[in-house]
């Protein structure tokens, strides 16, 4: 019994799924270009050059630098990044050590 109304259904619903389609579907249009926004670009200028023997990288944005990496001959690189926006330069050793992940406790046992 079981196993008939099974059959029935699983021959049923694609036929009747299909049977309740509209005919005139209409492919959807592709979406509008983003547009360009008067002065401001959104890829960053990166200028590179010695300073001693150090290689420094200021990136800019709209001519606003937020972030310089400074990489010396020996060593690690190091970054001074613009957090607030409001030109003070704080330095990092590396652009991971700022991430915060949001942890919330779910239950407790």
């Amino acid at each position: 019994m079981r196993l008939s109304a099974f059959l029935f259904a699983a021959v049923a619903l694609p036929a009747a799924a299909q049977s309740g389609r509209p005919a005139d579907l209409q492919p959807v249009p592709e979406p509008p270009p983003i547009p360009a926004t008067a002065g401001e670009t959104l890829e960053p200028q990166v200028i590179i050059r010695k300073q001693g023997q150090d290689v420094v990288e200021e990136f800019r944005l709209n001519g606003r630098l937020y972030m310089i990496k400074v990489t010396p001959p020996h060593g690690t690189p190091y970054y001074l990044v613009d957090q607030r926006g409001d030109g003070v330069m704080t330095r990092r050793e590396s652009l991971d050590s700022g991430l915060s992940v949001p942890m919330w406790v779910i239950r407790t046992f």
